[in-house]
């Protein structure tokens, strides 16, 4: 009569799995938020800092292109510098995720887990 019962404990558990997963989730958003990554271009003329989860935290600019008063140089080299400072952050993620999850792969797992503590973009 009640054979269904045990499906719903291990749901129980599933769902408290899932309640430490969103707790670790959070930690970890706080870790990368304190992470710093550089991203640069044009031979390190233009560098921008970000923490870990992408956010743009400096811009340093070599007085030598300032110089040189080229906008159009600058006005490339910026967007390129904040990309590689983003997709680091990127990278620095997935490793911090692969740490969290032992390693474990399953596809969507990141972007569920994501959802729970904030995602890297936020």
């Amino acid at each position: 009569m009640f054979k269904g019962l045990g499906d719903l404990a291990g749901l129980g558990n599933i769902m408290k799995q899932a309640q430490e997963m969103g707790g670790k989730m959070q930690e970890l958003s706080a870790q990368l938020k304190k992470e710093r990554v550089v991203g640069s271009a044009g031979a390190g003329l233009v560098e921008v800092e970000a923490n870990g989860l992408g956010e743009a935290l400096a811009v340093r600019i070599d007085p030598a292109l300032l110089e040189k008063q080229d906008q159009e140089l600058l006005e490339d080299l910026l967007p390129a510098a904040f990309n590689a400072a983003q997709q680091k952050a990127k990278q620095l993620h997935a490793e911090q995720m692969q740490a969290l999850t032992g390693g474990l792969n399953l596809p969507g797992l990141s972007d569920a887990l994501g959802q729970l503590g904030g995602s890297p973009t936020e």
